[in-house]
């Protein structure tokens, strides 16, 4: 991986940064202060503005300049001499490799019977090809997953998410399982739909019943008191 940055009279940059692989297809994108602004989806042969449209709506309309998808071709073109370089300085030095960290949660809070998303988070593995997999109560499912792309981490490892919509039922089990060179076995993630059910009940019941036995109590002491001190005391 290369990158170019360039450099304000401010303390911001700019770096478009070249991903190339030899077991792979190379990546472009370009940072603003290391966040994502474009990256560059070669099979559609255009840019792909990653800014969130609530902070600006038409981003082709500002960063339009910043992007040129010519330039980021030949990057991707240079690729191909700059890996045969590296492998062959590199031909006695094994490549590094990093295994994955998996996580496994929903996205939005869990209710019964409403539509959620399943989210399998892999970070800080290198070299960036995994495969991710999931189950639903022990059976492979595919419908509704989508796996997104390899993004780079500042370590030079990278993470990657793959979501599975679902409707949670009470006792599903689902599992994402990954695998990488790195690892001598999948690892898997379990996750398990579990809902509470507690009967506030009999709960109300005792408190009502507590609460009206107080009260008894307190107009018993009252009447005692008053029919104590409400006696006329005779003359002597």
């Amino acid at each position: 991986m290369f990158s170019k940055t360039f450099r304000a009279i401010f303390a911001h940059e700019l770096t478009l940064v070249v991903g190339c692989f030899h077991n792979g297809p190379a990546e472009v994108q370009f940072e603003f202060d290391a966040q994502e602004l474009v990256y560059v989806d070669f099979e559609r042969q255009e840019l792909v503005y990653t800014v969130p449209k609530h902070f600006v709506l038409d981003p082709s309309a500002i960063l339009g300049d910043i992007g040129d998808y010519n330039g980021a071709k030949k990057g991707k073109n240079a690729c191909a001499a700059v890996v045969a370089y590296c492998m062959d300085m590199e031909k006695n030095i094994p490549e590094e490799k990093d295994p994955p960290e998996t996580v496994l949660y929903p996205a939005e809070e869990v209710q019964l019977g409403v539509e959620n998303s399943l989210i399998c988070f892999v970070n800080h593995f290198y070299p960036p090809y995994i495969k991710i997999s999931w189950t639903k109560n022990g059976h492979p499912v595919s419908q509704g997953v989508s796996l997104s792309r390899y993004y780079p981490n500042n370590d030079q490892t990278f993470h990657q998410f793959s979501t599975l919509t679902f409707t949670p039922s009470e006792g599903d089990i689902y599992t994402c399982t990954v695998e990488h060179v790195t690892l001598a076995r999948p690892e898997t993630r379990i996750w398990e739909t579990k809902f509470s059910h507690h009967n506030y009940g009999p709960d109300v019941f005792c408190g009502v019943g507590l609460i009206l036995g107080l009260l008894g109590v307190g107009a018993g002491t009252f009447l005692i008191a008053k029919g104590h001190y409400g006696r006329t005391i005779p003359q002597l």
